[in-house]
């Protein structure tokens, strides 16, 4: 073996690097498993220690801290850990109806109501079908009419000689702005559940917003935090010295509240050393004609370190905690907003922060302080609000801010519509950035009285109740044209800026996909997914060993090493792992046996011919490599196509796939050859048979060519009777391709499908489909009910009536799962799927014609191939619905297996290929059909060695996988067998009916 250190240096360091990933989530169990043992089962005392430790170092060696570690793990998906996953869509024809004042042109009006009807059956931008819409119409109409986009709010972008592609090309930048502003505000929102591992995502250029939400308990409240329009307000506020009073007094009550023994002096004072500012105002107010200039900068904190540390404002520092927090209750918690004066006196800060927690201390203060008897101590109609990120660099303090409520009705004076635009940009005095804010003008009639009223005091920018920014007025504002600055990095301008635009338009976002997962069935899914991977395992490891001895050993270390590469990439990535991940795992065991059973059947070949062991070994692998690389990356292409096109879950397993085929290959070619190599070296035996398996396969000559017509008559048959069984029972679609909502029920005692679809049919207007899943006591409810549906609540609604419906039964239920896909959803899945599976063949075609000398013969029977095992699936699930006691719905998941099908049938036809085109350079005048046979005869071991290893994993992930994969694991088993069969029997007989008439 060629550059042998070279392979061993990078095998250590790749070791290395999957170490380190791996070692975070061993940390991460160790810290958890601690959690269970200390809280006795207890989920609350759980949680808590758990929010405990995540600023705590749990990784010495490294210096991190649990949340750095978690953030760090490999994470599971919501089949997997329960949760929330959601798809939002912003409303485009909203944001162009805000762009035109919601404009009563007739001609704009028809045109958004068309462009929505176009969308429906088209793939294109919905900018483009208003245009088009909007033209054909009225060829003449202009949309920069004043009466449409023309308007005062869009001056100096739109003038009225703008031509119409100008005003698309400005509307386009306006909704991806919009969409970008929405984007920003949900992130932001979902950092505040407090769910560890979100995760939130744009889809292309789409419009959606996907967002993963794993553990989350209250999918109600999750909606309506997603789906509200962002509330951007300005607001006055107090100043710290105004405060602290309030807070000390605030603090003794709390003592007098837990003791219970003492009731508050009213008449008591409280002394305030006169605060002094410590720190200058950088910027000078600007009274220029075109904008005045605010000033954003915060007073710092001097005792930030004793914050951090859990240090409360005693002065009797040998207090211990307990102690401390007895008679400081507040003040433990909540650090007051102090500085230092020139005499290194503790004196109160300027500005409106009153004080600063730690993170998971923050409940905890809003708690004490809206205790009744500590609220009325304040100012009537006073609020706090906490700083919307944290102030130091680890991430674990905020800043709380006492806001001024003067309005009776507790509005805020101002609110984000006024905003007509804000921009980012480069301060005139420095380098440093800053925010350039135009107000409409009943906007900045508003803000010049605001302002002129709060002169050298602060207003607070507030988004969803969190404050962006408290600026200080350095003078009135009389022309609505401000500049924000402060100490901003170019990001935290550019988002407050952001922020500050997503006040200015209503940018509703719907759900139109949704998936929620219960905690327990989380669990049955894992216990159900490692139990699949466990029992693959062995099976895997034991035949390797039965079938070729010592050399199987080898194959079994580079299986080993196969899944420790493939867990410490997927760690390295942060990829999640779903139980679709968990069977793509399962399946690459399978797989990666591919690549050792080639090389072994290669050396059993050189062996047979004679050779000694050395050269047999060299041989073997240098043959072994064109098949090898040829049968794994057209797998690769299918996977990467799978990858390209699938969501969630299917991407999940697609990408499991690729990274599988990579590091099984690395495994199977160089970690083997690094074994064998090494017992060559010191003379160790090596087998690669047992005595029962010596002999099996070499004297094989099945005539495949000749029984050729006898395999179509059976594929025909097969095919035919799914074609009249799609015509005559179709498919059973699921959710993902019809639309609709499907819930998944157990109830406590066994249930009959009938009975639970006539209970409900009233409630829900018409029978839903009803369908047990996995045991008698558990089914899956499909309805369609009101899925077109705007309404905010509509998810209540919809799980009131089936509630209703249920109680009916007398039978106690609980809902462990619910899926919704909207019709626009389940539209472009079809069609993903329809071009997934298109280029997946194409690009096969492509290589296949390429790879093999431009022979497009073989390219066009791998195809014919692959159709063959496309449509036995498809027959088999139209015949056998209904009849199998699983689901066999056609979603996304069946897509899946399809093209993992398509993947496995093109691996395994390609090596018969590759063997038919070397034995045509070696036995040129050999008859065709005889060199055909020659080659699938000499190949059969390969091929079965293959396919029942393969064969036998997916029985595992079919048997002890779990309900939710069962009709995605007995596609691929279908597969398999049909992919192996259609190797055989159709690829390489439809080449030679091709190559016969080749003149």
């Amino acid at each position: 073996m060629q550059n042998k250190s070279a392979i061993k240096i990078f095998t250590f360091l790749f070791i290395a690097v999957c170490v380190y990933h791996l070692s975070f989530t061993w940390v991460v169990s160790k810290v958890e498993n601690e959690a269970k043992e200390l809280s006795n089962g207890d989920a609350l005392v759980e949680a808590n220690y758990l929010d405990s430790m995540k600023t705590e170092a749990v990784y010495p060696l490294l210096g991190y801290t649990y949340g750095e570690c978690k953030t760090k793990e490999i994470n599971l998906g919501l089949d997997l850990k329960g949760g929330m996953n959601v798809t939002l869509e912003v409303s485009v024809i909203d944001i162009l109806k805000a762009l035109s004042n919601n404009s009563a042109d007739a001609t704009f009006n028809t045109a958004l109501n068309d462009a929505t009807e176009l969308q429906k059956q088209s793939n294109q931008d919905y900018i483009v079908l208003f245009q088009q819409a909007f033209e054909k119409i009225d060829a003449g109409a202009k949309l920069a009419s004043p009466s449409i986009f023309g308007t005062r709010e869009m001056q100096g972008r739109i003038k009225y000689e703008s031509t119409n592609d100008e005003v698309i090309d400005i509307l386009q930048h306006e909704v991806d702005a919009a969409i970008n502003r929405s984007f920003l505000v949900l992130r932001t929102r979902i950092d505040k559940f407090g769910v560890s591992q979100p995760n939130i995502q744009r889809l292309g250029t789409s419009g959606r917003i996907q967002i993963e939400l794993p553990g989350v308990k209250d999918p109600e409240r999750v909606r309506k935090l997603l789906q509200g329009t962002a509330e951007l307000e300005f607001w006055e506020t107090y100043s710290n010295q105004e405060i602290y009073p309030f807070l000390a007094k605030a603090n003794q009550e709390l003592v007098n509240i837990n003791t219970a023994d003492g009731v508050l002096d009213s008449t008591a004072t409280v002394e305030v050393e006169d605060s002094v500012i410590t720190e200058e105002v950088v910027v000078d107010l600007l009274d220029v004609s075109d904008s005045t200039e605010i000033d954003s900068s915060d007073s710092g904190l001097s005792l930030i370190d004793e914050i951090e540390e859990g240090e409360n404002v005693s002065d009797d520092k040998s207090l211990s905690s307990a102690e401390s927090e007895k008679q400081n209750p507040l003040f433990f918690r909540l650090y007051p907003s102090i500085t230092q004066n020139e005499q290194g006196q503790q004196v109160l800060a300027s500005g409106p922060a009153v004080g600063t927690s730690l993170i998971k201390d923050t409940a905890k203060v809003n708690a004490m302080l809206s205790q009744p008897r500590v609220k009325a101590l304040f100012p009537p109609r006073m609020k706090f609000l906490w700083s919307v990120k944290p102030i130091d660099e680890a991430g674990r303090t905020l800043r709380l801010f006492a806001i001024k409520v003067a309005d009776r009705e507790g509005k805020a004076p101002l609110g984000g519509d006024v905003i007509k635009n804000a921009r980012q940009q480069y301060s005139q005095n420095s380098a440093s950035s800053e925010i350039r804010m135009v107000m409409t003008p009943e906007g900045a009639k508003i803000w010049k009285r605001l302002t002129a009223d709060n002169v050298n005091s602060s207003i607070a920018i507030v988004l969803d109740n969190y404050v962006y920014s408290a600026p200080n007025v350095l003078g009135e504002i009389p022309n609505g044209i401000s500049s924000i600055t402060g100490d901003f990095t170019l990001q935290e301008a550019d988002d407050l800026a952001n922020v500050l635009e997503a006040g200015k338009l209503p940018a509703p976002a719907k759900v139109v996909e949704e998936a929620i997962v219960g905690p327990s069935l989380g669990k049955k899914a894992i216990r159900d997914g490692l139990s699949s991977f466990v029992i693959a395992l062995l099976v895997v490891l034991v035949y390797m060993i039965f079938y070729y001895g010592k050399a199987g050993l080898v194959a079994n270390v580079a299986l080993f090493a196969n899944i420790f590469f493939l867990l410490g990439v997927l760690s390295s990535v942060t990829a999640v792992l779903t139980l679709a991940g968990i069977a793509g795992i399962v399946l690459t065991i399978g797989m990666s046996v591919d690549a050792n059973v080639l090389i072994y059947e290669r050396i059993r070949e050189e062996l047979t011919a004679g050779k000694g062991i050395h050269l047999a070994v060299s041989d073997g692998y240098s043959k072994a490599y064109s098949s090898i690389i040829d049968a794994n990356v057209t797998t690769l292409l299918t996977g990467v196509i799978l990858y390209i096109f699938g969501s969630g879950p299917i991407q999940g397993f697609a990408f499991t796939l690729i990274v599988g085929i990579m590091t099984s290959l690395f495994a199977a070619i160089f970690i083997s050859r690094m074994i064998f190599t090494w017992m060559l070296e010191t003379n160790k035996e090596i087998t690669f048979s047992t005595k029962l398996t010596e002999g099996l396969f070499k004297n094989v000559n099945f005539s495949f060519i000749g029984k050729r017509k006898m395999f179509y008559a059976l594929s025909s048959v097969v095919i035919i009777l799914g074609v009249g069984s799609f015509i005559t029972r179709n498919f059973d679609y699921g959710v993902d391709f019809s639309g609709g909502r499907s819930y998944v029920v157990k109830f406590e005692n066994n249930v009959e499908s009938e009975n639970v679809s006539a209970a409900l049919k009233g409630d829900l207007e018409s029978a839903p489909q009803v369908k047990t899943f996995g045991s008698d006591d558990q089914m899956k409810i499909t309805t369609k009910y009101l899925i077109n549906s705007v309404d905010l609540d509509v998810e209540n609604q919809v799980k009131a009536k089936l509630e209703a419906g249920l109680q009916t039964l007398g039978n106690g239920y609980e809902i462990l799962s619910s899926q919704k896909v909207g019709p626009t959803i389940a539209d472009d899945i079809k069609e993903k799927a329809v071009w997934s599976i298109s280029f997946s063949l194409i690009i096969i075609f492509l290589y296949i014609y390429f790879r093999f000398g431009f022979e497009w013969r073989l390219g066009l029977g791998a195809l014919i191939a692959i159709f063959h095992d496309v449509l036995v699936v498809l027959s088999c699930f139209s015949l056998l619905h209904g009849i199998m006691p699983f689901t066999m719905e056609i979603d996304q998941a069946f897509i899946a297996a399809i093209l993992t099908v398509v993947g496995y049938s093109i691996n395994d036809t390609v090596v018969v290929f590759d063997r038919i085109r070397e034995y045509l350079e070696i036995h040129r005048k050999k008859p065709l059909a005889e060199l055909i046979d020659s080659a699938l005869n000499d190949t059969l071991s390969r091929t079965f060695n293959t396919s029942i290893t393969i064969f036998v994993v997916l029985l595992a992930i079919f048997l002890f996988g779990g309900e939710v994969i069962k009709g995605f694991s007995f596609a691929l088993l279908i597969g398999v067998v049909v992919g192996t069969y259609s190797s055989l029997c159709i690829a390489t007989p439809a080449y030679f009916e091709l190559s016969k008439s080749k003149s």
